[in-house]
């Protein structure tokens, strides 16, 4: 089972950039997406063979997660049931007679981590609904984490000590999270793999120059570890500041 996560900046946009060719050439068993940036009804998006399952956010033009999958999940949970997190179309939760499959876009603490005190408290929150999901059955949780987690998770770690995602405040809540029973899949088969990233600015040529930050996942309950076959970055797409991010499970 291919299980693909991409933050696509704008779902509207990527379309233009070859989204619907990306889906076509990859058929992945689930597409998890994060900032679609739109709301219902503002794309027709024809994807024979997948289920739809969408999270918009109350702001136009802000945040959004969608699922794409082929198999139809036995039930739907959009956010976590806490209204001061839910407005933001964040989360979906997709469940499995085996498990869970979770899609996430953690908020940025923004420049001058002015939600940096936002952020702990959504982090604490979204713990706690993992942990509750995992004491049922086990969970796999994909999506932009906005944190890279370890030096080795960005090009330029030394200047970017106090900057939104690469805090110490940020990172020690991606730490308690993987303590809590989670598994880093890339690190847990590459984990001294370097020039590994998710996303690059566009500022700079940064991407033409591979200065970049891992910041998207796929997690997996640490009782999923024997399920993992591969972990991998899809560094050659396009079409977002973003590319895909994938794992292949066997059940």
């Amino acid at each position: 089972m291919k299980l693909l996560s991409w933050n696509v900046n704008g779902l509207r946009a990527c379309m233009g950039k070859g989204f619907p060719e990306f889906v076509q050439a990859e058929a992945p068993d689930c597409l998890c997406l994060q900032e679609t940036k739109l709301q219902a009804g503002q794309i027709d998006l024809d994807l024979p063979g997948y289920h739809q399952y969408w999270n918009y956010a109350e702001k136009k033009g802000y945040s959004g997660t969608a699922i794409f999958t082929k198999r139809e999940p036995l039930r739907v949970r959009y956010g976590m049931d806490i209204p001061r997190h839910d407005a933001e179309g964040r989360v979906i939760t997709l469940e499995y007679p085996e498990h869970y499959l979770v899609t996430v876009y953690t908020p940025n603490s923004q420049d001058g981590l002015k939600r940096l005190d936002y952020r702990m408290d959504w982090e604490d929150c979204f713990r706690e609904f993992l942990c509750a999901l995992d004491r049922e059955k086990p969970v796999v949780v994909c999506g932009d984490m906005n944190v890279a987690h370890e030096e080795i998770d960005l090009k330029n770690p030394s200047t970017n000590h106090m900057n939104a995602g690469f805090t110490d405040e940020e990172r020690e809540k991606m730490t308690q999270l993987l303590a809590a029973g989670f598994t880093d899949s890339f690190r847990s088969l590459y984990p001294e793999v370097t020039g590994a990233y998710s996303w690059w600015s566009y500022r700079m040529q940064a991407r033409s120059r591979n200065a970049g930050w891992r910041i998207d996942y796929f997690l997996l309950s640490d009782r999923l570890k024997g399920n993992l076959k591969d972990a991998f970055i899809l560094n050659e797409v396009m079409g977002s500041d973003h590319c895909p991010v994938g794992v292949e499970l066997e059940w």
